[in-house]
């Protein structure tokens, strides 16, 4: 990416955690560009695909702006890894016009510690993803040896900028960190390991999304493992697990997640006016 925003769409997401979506939903912004290259990405017409188009900061600004008169939840910014100098500029001038709902740091995990501290104030909830515990995984999967030494620390510091999870009476998250992990096809093993990382590290004191939502992309149909969606019981052996080590705060998904018309259009709505 290059030294401007580009952004791909802007709307009130429906199906996030209930914590963020609540009545109204989540207002999303879907950054284009990524720091990952995952084989299995579901956006990769936005990641790598060069979809999305340039805003400047103050357009931004008034995205968030607009996404709260529309009566989102929060603002939920969504990898926006490449851009946040833009990022803490927005929100520093959509707070000095009027912003007042949450700000969430919606990413893939893979961030330094060093940019983080850039949004350090400006971010209310952060919810990062952990994906591999395993340097080969990340390695083949990715493209990302370093994954779990990088994603360690960024989660580290993610926590010490927001604390304990907090909710308003109405259920709707005010602060705090949520961890997502995306159970993959025949990584049952991998996905204990992170749970029982992140129970060890951070107890109660954070939520942790388990999701089965994994949908398998042309580009890995052949793949031995990647080519299949989780099986219900690799989804349960995990979230038994994590009922098993103590986790009590977080949420899983029921039904049929793993279908493509999840994927959003990326149509530009609430990036063109």
């Amino acid at each position: 990416m290059g030294s401007e925003i580009v952004a791909a769409k802007a709307y009130r997401h429906m199906w996030e955690e209930p914590v963020l979506t609540g009545k109204n939903g989540s207002g999303t912004v879907f950054f284009s560009g990524c720091n990952l290259k995952c084989v299995f990405c579901q956006n990769s017409a936005i990641s790598s695909g060069g979809e999305g188009a340039i805003i400047t900061a103050g357009r931004l600004s008034e995205i968030f702006l607009e996404l709260q008169d529309a009566g989102a939840s929060n603002i939920n910014l969504v990898t926006g890894v490449c851009f946040i100098p833009h990022i803490r500029a927005a929100i520093t001038d959509a707070r000095k016009n009027g912003l007042t709902i949450p700000t969430v740091y919606n990413s893939g995990g893979y961030e330094s510690v060093q940019a983080l501290k850039l949004l350090d104030g400006c971010i209310d909830i952060y919810m990062p993803d952990f994906k591999y515990m395993s340097p080969e995984k990340a390695s083949e999967y990715s493209s990302a040896w370093d994954y779990p030494d990088v994603a360690k620390p960024a989660l580290k510091e993610m926590f010490s900028q927001t604390g304990p999870v907090s909710l308003s009476d109405d259920g709707i998250m005010k602060k705090g960190m949520i961890v997502r992990h995306l159970v993959l096809p025949g990584a049952v093993p991998e996905s204990k390991r992170i749970l029982r990382y992140l129970h060890d590290t951070y107890g109660n004191d954070i939520l942790v999304s388990i999701m089965n939502q994994y949908t398998p992309m042309p580009s890995v149909s052949s793949h031995p493992l990647l080519g299949r969606k989780v099986t219900d019981d690799e989804y349960r052996r995990v979230v038994e697990f994590a009922s098993e080590i103590g986790i009590e705060n977080g949420f899983t998904q029921l039904g049929e997640a793993a279908k493509e018309s999840f994927i959003p259009n990326w149509d530009l709505s609430g990036i063109i006016r």
